[in-house]
């Protein structure tokens, strides 16, 4: 499934590209790494082949799939509806980490709309951008543009769903 050379979303991290698939002794047993190198700070992380889909690691999107991220982001309806911060904050956060681009999508609305009857706490205005940052990279790089006007595009999109 991957290959050297191949893009892919790890979602603690970013995007990345694999470096090789490497075998390695842990335990007295071959295990098979991926190795990527994280585009924005050409980090390396070692990951095991056998857990990446529960650590989310993922190919990109395709370009068909941008107009289905777009369709997330129209809704205007908040999907994480627990009542304390804590609770919230932890299914964000599962979203994000399952690496999903329509989870990332529905953490940045539900924030987004959040934001527009009251001012994000610290933690929310992290989460915010983390997910605004991770979805924008990804369709920039599979669009071909570039991260400003995806963000440009992104904006619009959410005040004009927000005036409907």
């Amino acid at each position: 499934m991957f290959r050297k050379g191949d893009l892919v979303v790890y979602p603690a991290h970013g995007i990345g590209r694999i470096d090789d698939v490497q075998v390695e002794l842990v335990g007295g047993k071959e295990k098979r790494f991926l190795v990527v190198r994280i585009i924005e700070n050409d980090m390396k992380i070692m990951l095991p082949l056998g857990n990446t889909s529960n650590i989310g690691i993922r190919p990109l999107i395709n370009k068909e799939e941008i107009h289905q991220v777009f369709d997330v982001l129209k809704k205007r309806e908040i999907s994480v509806v627990a009542s304390t911060w804590n609770r919230r904050y932890k299914e964000y956060m599962d979203k994000i980490r399952s690496g999903s681009i329509y989870d990332l999508a529905e953490v940045f609305r539900n924030l987004y709309l959040i934001q527009l009857e009251k001012n994000l706490s610290f933690g929310e205005k992290k989460m915010f951008d983390m997910a605004k940052s991770l979805m924008v990279k990804e369709i920039a790089l599979v669009a071909g543009i570039s991260e400003s006007e995806v963000e440009e595009m992104v904006y619009r999109l959410m005040v004009e769903g927000s005036a409907e």
